[in-house]
């Protein structure tokens, strides 16, 4: 396992450093974030960053996709109040911009303690191209990056990837949690070890239903994969579990009560879960059904579980299960890619030379 710069090592007196976090949550009506683990998970790090006497820290995300030009609807601004409560009360200013005077002014507005939020990364095209020019333009009011946003590592972007060839760069201690909890459970995980694939996308959870079902005992299928799997014709080994029965009739909505009864059973008796997805369309009832029986299941378990995805994490928030079901990790596409064995752009840009 190569060596990522860790923050742990650095001095940060003085120095203006640009944090990539993840504030790309969902909003409710009054624009408020549906999803405060997202918002909470760089508050370590930012938290050991402005203990460091001078510093001026800015965070910088994207939100929503707004095609590379600047549309409001996509903006950050109405997250201040919300990042503000994740940091624990700290006062978060906002700069109406990601590169250029708005942010050195907005810095240099900054009292002692306090952050500045910058606008949607992605208003500009050279975001998503990982362009050079557009890295350097974010880098040129900082002195230090540190990427505290595991959940956009499978991205190889210019806030990501491309500023780490500009600025000292480093990891922040979630990502680094959320690496080392990956490796643990994906190269030695105890046994019995067992998988729970749900949600929808075939084509993104195919490649890890296979590699689970050569390196786990078993493999839980529901959601709209297993739809497509059977619709697809895709036959698999006994280790992975598609489901017996339904609700919802022809539409499949939700794994049946044999299914969940069997699924229930095996999770009991596992040591390591990973968990990605929903069993069924969890945001109706009666079809929230299966996934809260697996959901529950996992909270009484005692075994090492990791869960990821968007979908998962919105059912342990709304049930205020997040702290009774193992490990959470912010990113479901970074999460994907990383146990199928890909290496991830991100990381990769924050390796040591002498790894």
């Amino acid at each position: 396992m190569a060596n990522i710069r860790s923050i742990d090592s650095v001095d940060f007196t003085g120095k203006k450093v640009l944090v990539r976090v993840d504030l790309n949550v969902e909003l409710d009506q009054k624009g408020d974030a549906m999803e405060r683990f997202k918002l909470e998970a760089s508050k370590e790090t930012i938290d050991k960053i402005l203990s460091y006497p001078g510093t001026r820290v800015a965070l910088i995300s994207h939100l929503g996709r707004p095609d590379g030009k600047r549309d409001e609807s996509f903006s950050l601004l109405p997250l201040v109040d919300d990042v503000s409560r994740a940091l624990g009360g700290v006062t978060v200013r906002f700069a109406q911009d990601c590169i250029g005077e708005a942010v050195t002014e907005g810095l240099a507005a900054l009292a002692d303690g306090e952050v500045l939020l910058l606008e949607n990364v992605r208003f500009y095209p050279g975001e998503e191209t990982n362009d050079k020019n557009f890295a350097a333009s974010l880098a040129a009011p900082f002195e230090i990056f540190v990427n505290e946003a595991f959940s956009v590592c499978h991205r190889d972007q210019a806030s990501v990837t491309a500023i780490t060839h500009i600025l000292p760069s480093y990891a922040g201690k979630r990502l680094l949690e959320e690496r080392a909890k990956l490796d643990e459970i994906r190269a030695n995980p105890a046994r019995p070890a067992n998988a729970i694939i749900g949600g929808a996308k075939i084509e993104t959870k195919l490649p890890l239903i296979r590699e689970f079902e050569s390196t786990y005992d078993a493999v839980l299928v529901g959601g709209k994969v297993a739809n497509e799997a059977f619709d697809q014709g895709i036959t698999f080994s006994e280790k992975v579990l598609l489901p017996l029965d339904y609700q919802g009739g022809d539409e499949r909505l939700d794994i049946g009560p044999k299914t969940t009864a069997v699924f229930v059973e095996i999770i009991k008796k596992a040591k390591a879960i990973v968990w990605n997805g929903p069993m069924g369309k969890f945001e109706e009832k009666p079809y929230d059904s299966g996934t809260n029986a697996i959901v529950y299941a996992m909270s009484e378990s005692a075994a090492n579980i990791v869960v990821g995805g968007g979908e998962s994490l919105t059912i342990l928030e709304r049930g205020n299960l997040l702290e009774k079901v193992g490990f959470v990790c912010t990113g479901g596409g970074a999460m994907l890619e990383y146990m199928n064995g890909k290496t991830l752009p991100g990381l990769l840009a924050l390796e040591s030379a002498d790894a």
